[in-house]
């Protein structure tokens, strides 16, 4: 299964559409966003992608009630998991969280195989024992080139798409 790994949207309604496409394109059959969606169109961009959408809440996501309200009445594929995510797909277990601190906290328990954080606005890989924390950059396209990830839960591994 290929995942798309998402941070950052912080509203960019058109660089987070041009990435749902591409993740769509590359054959993406799940997004994880780590976080900083912020309005609730942002949500509804990602449910309309027709896979289904696993969300943490970011610092920038002020409003979490109404979020919240919203992804469980009206948006059906839409999982928002509070500060920190965790699941599993095909027998990859993965965990994902908004904050750098807490994503380093995660992969160093080992029981992992993929952390995502996100935050900081910059693309970012490293593998800590056997498990890989990764950053995927911002959709916002402030910092750096608006960019997202697709892992793969075949052989672990990732690659960054940028948009533009």
């Amino acid at each position: 299964m290929l995942i798309a790994v998402m941070s950052d949207s912080h509203d960019h309604l058109e660089n987070l559409t041009a990435a749902i496409g591409l993740a769509l394109e590359n054959g993406a059959g799940m997004i994880i966003h780590c976080g900083d969606f912020v309005a609730p169109f942002s949500l509804r961009a990602l449910n309309e992608a027709g896979v289904p959408v696993h969300g943490v809440f970011g610092n920038n996501d002020g409003d979490q009630y109404l979020l919240t309200r919203l992804a469980m009445s009206e948006l059906e594929r839409i999982d928002l998991h509070g500060q920190v995510g965790v699941l599993e797909a095909q027998d990859r277990r993965i965990a994902f969280t908004h904050l750098p601190l807490v994503g380093r906290g995660l992969a160093a328990t080992g029981d992992y195989d993929l952390v995502c954080f996100g935050h900081s606005h910059n693309h970012f890989a490293e593998t800590i024992g056997g498990t890989l924390l990764l950053n995927p950059g911002e959709i916002m396209g402030k910092d750096e080139q608006a960019g997202f990830c697709i892992y793969d839960t075949e052989n672990g591994r990732f690659r960054r798409i940028t948009l533009g």
